[in-house]
């Protein structure tokens, strides 16, 4: 991407990757769409050596999509132990279900019900080595713990919000992790020395 990297930019980038480099880090990037939310937080996560992932939105997305996509970053974290960042704003949210599903990543690094019997079976067989080495216990129980522990290391969650309408208030009143496990990034308008740098 071509950025013009004025102050202000520099001062979001700092704060982004502050935030990543906490475990179980987690970023609300509050402004509005242009304000450089999704391009300064992919830009941190290069710094980072973090790879993004996004969903991509199609119209006949749904519940069974989301799921998948779901099943993919958990396993990229929690069984590869590869350092990620979802990015997720809110033209992606096409049911309000979806943000249930990040409050409850937000708030203890699992989804209810997402995985199936093949999945689980896949995660205590990479898991197992991982607690033979450790000396720890191999119940799946124990095994599926210690994958969630893993997600909650590795996956640093960035939700990009725009604070304009009724949807903002009422989203934070109904999923509370959006604030309570987040640092907040509020993205106000660009001062004049940005728009001189931009224009320029």
């Amino acid at each position: 991407m071509n950025l013009v990297m004025f102050m202000n930019a520099i001062e979001h980038v700092i704060k982004i990757v502050r935030i990543m480099q906490f475990t179980s880090g987690n970023g609300l990037m509050v402004g509005v769409g242009g304000s450089g939310r999704k391009s300064l937080t992919s830009l941190s996560a290069s710094i980072c050596d973090m790879s993004v992932f996004q969903i991509e939105l199609t119209r006949s997305y749904g519940n069974n999509e989301w799921a998948e996509d779901l099943r993919i970053v958990l396993k990229q974290a929690g069984m590869q132990n590869k350092p990620t960042v979802f990015l997720f704003n809110d033209t992606q949210i096409a049911k309000e279900a979806f943000l249930e599903d990040v409050n409850n990543i937000l708030n203890n690094g699992d989804v209810p019900n997402l995985f199936e019997t093949e999945d689980m079976s896949e995660i205590c067989e990479v898991m197992k080595d991982v607690a033979i080495a450790r000396r720890l216990g191999t119940s799946p129980a124990e095994l599926y713990a210690m994958f969630v522990e893993r997600v909650r290391e590795n996956l640093h969650m960035v939700i990009c919000l725009s604070p304009i309408g009724e949807d903002f208030r009422r989203r934070l009143r109904m999923f509370p992790s959006l604030v309570n496990c987040c640092t907040i990034d509020w993205f106000l308008p660009w001062p004049q020395d940005a728009l001189h740098s931009v224009a320029n």
